[in-house]
């Protein structure tokens, strides 16, 4: 079934796509295709479990399905659900797909994929992202980085951008490094605003995030702290961006030189493992 054909059941059961769920729904049968093969590689092939978030009417679900060896169709619009199960009712029946009514924000990945296809092989989050909840559904899959071998979301061009930035650049910033330090992060394609119905008033990117093992820094409450602090102020210096982060200047002091880390440079150019020695020297500074 192409996508025109899932906008066509769409409309039938007299539904259109919710501003207020931030829906955008996919209908280029390329971009679509080229997404499939993003979350399951050719020699993943029926192997690779696939978790999908956002799955609307289906199309990119349809696509899933004839690659991958499970499905778990996420899909938070109540009004959608019946309707994707209607359209993909032969895949449901015969094991290869799952669709659940639920918050993408709050799922449980580890225990979705136990359940939905306990074999071994490639765990795979998907979706195409509403742009008000992107941030909060990246850091959902930072923390589950673990459960995962590869992440593949649809975002705001801007933002897949900021994902793949490199240090002392403008696009970088919090948001690369929280993400940098659990991911690999490439751009696998670029989608333009006409593959979308409605159309969204910004261009969209494809981004394939591959967990790195082990993680180029642990996520403590002191990384954060730095990281956040210094792109809130990234036009100080890191010595005046961090200065409220110990009791004294001289803790700083000695943490900078134990990670080696200049309190004279700024925080976009730092990377995500320089960040990471500061904190774990501020953490050792604290203990003793």
């Amino acid at each position: 079934m192409r996508a025109a054909e899932h906008l066509a059941l769409l409309r039938a059961a007299g539904l259109a796509p919710k501003k207020s769920f931030g829906q955008n729904f996919l209908v280029s049968d390329a971009a679509i295709a080229s997404i499939a093969a993003a979350c399951v590689p050719d020699g993943e092939l029926l192997a690779a479990r696939v978790i999908e978030l956002g799955a609307g009417p289906g199309a990119l679900t349809a696509a899933l399905v004839a690659r991958a060896r499970h499905v778990t169709a996420v899909e938070r619009d109540r009004d959608l659900v019946p309707l994707l199960a209607r359209a993909l009712a032969e895949n449901i029946r015969t094991g290869g797909l799952s669709v659940l009514e639920g918050d993408a924000q709050t799922l449980d990945l580890a225990s979705l994929f136990a359940t939905a296809a306990p074999e071994s092989g490639p765990r795979v989050l998907a979706g195409n992202l509403p742009y008000q909840i992107t941030g909060q559904l990246l850091r959902l899959a930072v923390e589950q980085a673990g459960a995962l071998d590869r992440v593949v979301f649809m975002v705001q061009k801007e933002v897949a951008d900021r994902l793949v930035a490199a240090p002392s650049t403008k696009t970088y910033g919090a948001l690369t490094v929280f993400v940098r330090a659990a991911f690999d992060v490439r751009i696998a394609l670029d989608v333009p605003a006409g593959a979308f119905v409605p159309a969204p008033a910004v261009s969209s990117a494809v981004v394939v995030m591959v967990p790195v093992r082990p993680p180029r820094a642990r996520e403590t409450e002191t990384f954060r702290a730095l990281v956040k602090a210094a792109f809130g102020m990234r036009r100080k210096t890191l010595r005046n961006a961090w200065r409220g982060l110990t009791p004294e200047i001289a803790t700083l002091e000695a943490a900078s030189a134990a990670a080696s880390v200049s309190l004279d440079a700024r925080g976009e150019t730092l990377d995500v493992a320089a960040f990471d020695r500061m904190a774990r020297a501020l953490e050792a500074n604290a203990a003793t």
